[in-house]
């Protein structure tokens, strides 16, 4: 697609969010959310800077590191020379609570970027672009190219896609407080016992098995994990009770979604509704405040479309 004329129509570009780990899925499983983000971009020809306003409902945006993410992700993409850019967001995530926000604001900045390219990259080209901005690989592959994703840094091609049984329900709940990327990390010990270390791998074909068919009980014994939620939890005030009353209520597996401090909980889609006002309720109890949602796979990839829309 080429650039829009400067008194033309604008491009807009709708990215979904995701979770990812998913418990033992450490830094390679991805699912792509229905909480996401929208980005409508407008050349502005007079003024040749790229700004960036939030719209009136967004959550959290724009904080300096996400608002460098969306506009440096353009800036790999979009050719030199070109005209400035006011983009207009609105998004659903909150940030930092591990629901993939900056993985959608650098697949927004380098799908608008690639839109006004005289010769557009490919997807999976984008791809290590952003694995390069994002630091690691399965938020950005999840919200680049929808569903559920596995995707190594290192590899030579597109993530692996895995299925998802439309019985499986997702819920999210998260607390006032974020979780910041490098805290999460530096939660994390440079040595693992070699049981945990092993325990791990052997966990996650039943988890992927158990997203396939539906089958609520491979979903809670595929998705334990040793590796880094132990570390994390006890940094999220509130975390572990959410899990014992989102299992309470009938969620298969609660665990927390990225690095926190959001939880995501896995039931029957019929019972979704009552685990998320749960969860919900267990973060204002335990931390005052608490938000949940509801969310769907979001399957289909995101496209950047001609935005008729005024401004």
């Amino acid at each position: 697609m080429a650039a829009p004329p400067a008194q033309g129509p604008g491009l807009r570009v709708q990215v979904p969010g995701s979770t990812s780990n998913l418990g033992p899925g450490f830094d390679l499983l991805g699912i792509a959310l229905s909480l996401g983000i929208d980005v409508r971009a407008e050349a502005t020809p007079r003024d040749p800077r790229l700004r960036c306003t939030p719209l009136e409902g967004t959550l959290g945006w724009p904080e300096a590191a996400q608002e460098n993410l969306l506009l440096r992700a353009f800036r790999r993409v979009a050719p030199d020379g070109g005209p400035g850019y006011h983009f207009r967001v609105h998004s659903q995530l909150p940030v930092a609570r591990g629901i993939g926000s900056s993985g959608a604001a650098v697949v927004a900045g380098l799908l608008l970027g690639n839109a006004v390219r005289p010769t557009p990259l490919a997807r999976f080209d984008l791809l290590g672009l952003g694995i390069e901005l994002e630091g690691h690989p399965d938020n950005v592959a999840a919200s680049l190219f929808g569903g559920g994703t596995l995707c190594h840094p290192g590899q030579s091609r597109e993530p692996t896609s895995f299925p998802i049984a439309p019985q499986v329900g997702f819920a999210l709940a998260w607390p006032e407080e974020p979780m910041a990327t490098t805290v999460a990390r530096n939660a994390l010990p440079s040595e693992v016992p070699w049981p945990d270390a092993v325990e791990n791998p052997r966990r996650l074909p039943f988890l992927l098995e158990g997203l396939r068919t539906g089958d609520g009980d491979l979903i809670a014994f595929g998705g334990q994990d040793r590796l880094h939620v132990p570390y994390r939890v006890p940094l999220v005030p509130g975390a572990s009770r959410v899990f014992e009353v989102a299992t309470g209520h009938g969620a298969w597996l609660a665990t927390l979604s990225g690095s926190g401090s959001a939880v995501i909980a896995l039931g029957p889609r019929e019972e979704m509704d009552t685990i998320a006002a749960a969860m919900a309720e267990s973060y204002r109890s335990s931390t005052g405040m608490g938000r949940a949602e509801v969310v769907e796979v979001v399957t289909t990839p995101p496209r950047v479309e001609l935005d008729h829309e005024p401004s």
